[in-house]
């Protein structure tokens, strides 16, 4: 049985930083793509950020440029998301998917498992 479970979430002030994790376990996933989505109150579901199986590819949504980097550590199963200069509309529940396409999708359904998130609030 395949889990995914996201940490590192919490409470910041704008201008501070947060690391999150996606630690996935049931399987191996040290080939597959994996990605991070966020979901904000009353909003949908939007992308953050996709990397392929060995780190070399990466992809951002236009927020993200210059503020967030995603990576991965195939030896843990894990990827992360370091994100810098937070804003407040950066508040949102942070997921991340895994076994994904090879090319970068900003579509959860192109992703076989995801988890449930770790909520990150950015007070101003």
């Amino acid at each position: 049985q395949v889990h995914v479970v996201e940490s590192g979430g919490g409470l910041v002030q704008a201008g501070g930083s947060l690391r999150l994790s996606c630690a996935a376990s049931g399987r191996t996933f040290s080939r597959d793509s994996m990605a991070w989505f966020r979901q904000a109150l009353g909003k949908e579901r939007e992308f953050v950020a996709f990397i392929n199986w060995s780190g070399h590819n990466t992809n951002y949504a236009e927020f993200g440029k210059g503020r967030f980097t995603i990576s991965r550590d195939n030896a843990k199963n894990t990827m992360y998301l370091q994100m810098n200069n937070l804003k407040p509309e950066d508040t949102a529940v942070y997921s991340c998917a895994v076994q994904g396409p090879i090319t970068s999708s900003p579509l959860l359904r192109d992703y076989s498992f995801w988890g449930q998130g770790t909520q990150v609030t950015v007070s101003s």
